[in-house]
């Protein structure tokens, strides 16, 4: 399935990787998605106490 979503690659300890798929399967998410799912929790956490971030694109 082909889809036009952004890459990005991560770099990060392989010590980090394993405890995040840890969670991530506890969860019932791949990776991904629960990276997904910090990135918006720290933006709904950082808009809550700065304000809604306002992007000119």
């Amino acid at each position: 399935m082909k889809d036009n979503l952004p890459r990005y690659t991560l770099r990060v300890s392989q010590l980090l990787l394993d405890k995040l798929a840890y969670i991530a399967e506890y969860e019932g998410r791949t990776k991904n998605k629960e990276i997904e799912q910090l990135i918006k929790k720290r933006i709904a956490e950082f808009e809550e106490a700065h304000g809604e971030i306002e992007l000119n694109s």
